[in-house]
């Protein structure tokens, strides 16, 4: 079955290549409402491609502002694995003066590599889910029923998809869920993540005077917001790189040297492809952690921009009236997105001076997630890709977040398997983001081969 599968693939590589071209030139971008048609017309596209591909039953499934796309392909019976697969076919915005060579939503193909805004996250694997699925129907059915579910605004936090999962349990029944939004850290050794970290996104602002001011006729007798913003942040760390933040780390799980022993494994892939992509000039942070359990299984604190006063072309001499300073805190379980807000809102009012006031809003929130690697759903999809790349994935913690993996958690209570298809170092959310082609015709393959071995290790 698979084996017609996989020679459908490659009859049809350079179509699918097309219509990957043509959801790329859609831009789909879920932050902006000048946008929201274009959101519209992604989902109606991938809609009419499902039917195309033989999904039994496809709807644009209204969440309150970007459609979920939902196809339902039952053909492998009541008795077979059910898989609900996750994608999202939303992106971040881009335009050329952020740095583009090219302009982002006129797919390039350059050197084996397609370039445009979405090609790596996430509408490369919204792609390779769909045509492996289409490769499957197409050539005498897959060997499981296959739910795909693709969400148009993951890139703006994901706002309803909570209420929309705890609302549609049924709809979204499954043996396995299937998530593909990630990437691995090298071209050539694949991983598999089996963590994700939890996010808190706050926004700090603190006021002096109750205006912008001439600071030749009140400087030196008003505490500058700007300064007592600085003054406040960096009392957020240690020297050493941790969270001074009391009790912040009070609820962190801790990796036995077990996992330790498993997460070094993939280390110097990790290293690697730090040192290619964040090309910092040396590494930072909590000495007593490498730099794979520092990204996946420690919590962190960062400041993700600052505005106040004046900074445009030109100088004007202004004591401003406020300063704002975007807040974000990775966690790891088992610590609680709300509990950690409320630690670092204390924390903040006690060490702002009295010469301002200070307040810190809390803006979005994510829970932490783990899965069980020893699960069937996940050992199937570590021997899917042994047959595809000829190597063992390793098990990974990644440092990002994806909402909706802890509420189908939550809600369906079902294994969970985490895919990467894509290359890190592809620059995604960056100028110029592409995907490798070869690694994007290898994802399809892979799940052409996962269904089947999942179907043998649930069903026999």
């Amino acid at each position: 079955m698979s084996a017609a599968a996989r020679n459908y693939i490659q009859i049809h590589a350079e179509r699918f290549k097309e219509q990957f071209k043509e959801l790329l030139s859609i831009p789909s971008v879920s932050t902006l409402e000048s946008h929201r048609a274009d959101c519209e017309r992604a989902a109606i596209w991938l809609a009419e491609d499902m039917r195309r591909a033989g999904f039994h039953k496809v709807d644009l499934l209204d969440v309150g502002w970007h459609p979920i796309v939902f196809g339902e392909w039952m053909g492998a019976g009541p008795n077979a694995p059910t898989v609900l697969v996750y994608g999202h076919y939303d992106v971040q915005p881009a335009e050329m003066a952020d740095g583009w060579h090219t302009d982002p939503f006129q797919p390039v193909e350059r050197d084996g590599k397609i370039y445009a805004r979405g090609a790596i996250d996430s509408k490369s694997n919204v792609m390779a889910q769909l045509k492996a699925a289409e490769a499957l129907i197409q050539t005498g059915g897959a060997p499981v029923n296959i739910k795909l579910m693709f969400e148009g605004d993951e890139e703006s936090a994901s706002g309803n998809m909570s209420a929309f999962v705890k609302a549609n349990r049924e709809r979204l029944n499954c043996d396995v869920v299937a998530i593909c939004d990630g990437s691995m850290a090298d071209r050539e050794q694949p991983d598999l993540a089996y963590g994700l970290r939890g996010v808190v996104c706050m926004e700090l602002e603190v006021h002096g005077p109750k205006q912008d001011l001439h600071s030749g006729h009140y400087g030196g007798t008003v505490h500058n917001p700007i300064q007592a913003l600085a003054e406040i942040i960096a009392q957020l760390h240690h020297p050493d790189g941790s969270v001074a933040v009391p009790g912040f780390y009070d609820e962190v799980r801790t990796p036995d040297e077990t996992e330790r022993e498993q997460l070094r494994r993939a280390l110097p892939w990790i290293e690697a492809e730090w040192r290619e992509v964040a090309a910092a000039p040396q590494q930072w942070g909590e000495a007593a952690y490498n730099l794979h359990e520092r990204i996946g299984t420690r919590p962190t604190l960062e400041i993700n921009g600052i505005a106040g006063g004046f900074a445009g072309d030109g100088f004007k001499t202004v004591l401003p009236g406020k300063a704002r300073a975007k807040i974000s805190c990775r966690l790891v379980p088992d610590q609680n997105s709300q509990r950690t807000y409320e630690r670092l809102r204390d924390y903040i009012q006690k060490i702002t001076p009295p010469t301002v006031k200070a307040e810190l809003r809390l803006i979005e929130t994510g829970e932490p997630a783990v899965i069980d690697t020893n699960a069937p759903a996940v050992q199937a999809a570590v021997r899917a890709y042994e047959t595809v790349w000829g190597k063992t994935p390793f098990f990974v913690r990644e440092g990002g977040s994806i909402p909706v993996v802890v509420d189908l958690q939550r809600e369906l209570g079902k294994p969970m398997v985490l895919f990467s298809f894509g290359y890190k170092g592809c620059a995604a959310h960056g100028p110029n983001e592409h995907v490798y082609l070869d690694m994007w015709y290898k994802g399809m393959t892979i799940m052409t081969h996962y269904y089947e071995e999942l179907k043998q290790r649930i069903t026999g």
